[in-house]
């Protein structure tokens, strides 16, 4: 059964006093627009309609969560990087994101989507800095892998890879992904899913 397969919607926040109780375990899913993080989710979950696809970058302008039950929630976080957001609400979400990301005692780990073409932005690296000294794991889905060959795939995530671990050691996961192609499916079902069902909710 996909991972996300019963996956309902909860609530939307646009602030963080919006957030619901941060009880049980969440993870939370963020990525630059457009790096295809909303086809992501929707591939876990076998739905077409889980997470909104928009052709406009920056759709995306909430944080979705969704209960898959017994307390476990997924979180679509706003996606990040698109010029076309004004500054005051590019500030409000930077605000809104980082203290997400950095307090969430119910985030047990963070979903980062990356477009496998372009790798590591320095946005990217932000959203690693704001999370990376709560210890919790990381796992990188690098998206979109069959516009790539085989071998640049491979490349890329060997250096990825490579980068990432340096710094983060074993809390870092990466991987290459396929919406479209459906690759990559069961890899990140494996480390999500160890993540809600086989730890304790917080360490």
């Amino acid at each position: 059964m996909p991972l996300f397969q019963n996956a309902q919607f909860l609530a939307s926040a646009h602030h963080l006093r919006d957030l619901p109780p941060a009880t049980g375990v969440e993870v939370a899913f963020a990525g630059r627009s457009n790096a295809g993080k909303s086809s992501a989710l929707n591939t876990l979950a076998n739905h077409n309609r889980l997470a909104f696809v928009s052709k406009q970058p920056g759709r995306t302008q909430l944080i979705n969560f969704f209960t898959l039950g017994n307390d476990k929630h997924l979180v679509d976080l706003p996606g990040y990087g698109y010029a076309k957001v004004p500054e005051a609400l590019r500030a409000h979400w930077q605000q809104v994101l980082s203290t997400y990301l950095s307090e969430r005692i119910s985030l047990k780990g963070l979903v980062l989507v990356m477009d496998s073409r372009h790798p590591l932005t320095p946005l990217d690296r932000q959203m690693l800095d704001w999370f990376k000294p709560t210890g919790k794991p990381v796992h990188v889905l690098l998206t979109k892998s069959d516009k790539l060959s085989r071998n640049e795939a491979n490349q890329t995530l060997m250096k990825v890879r490579k980068e990432l671990v340096e710094t983060w050691g074993e809390k870092v996961t990466v991987q290459l992904f396929s919406s479209l192609k459906k690759q990559g499916v069961e890899e990140a079902e494996k480390i999500i899913g160890g993540w809600f069902f086989n730890d304790t909710p917080n360490d």
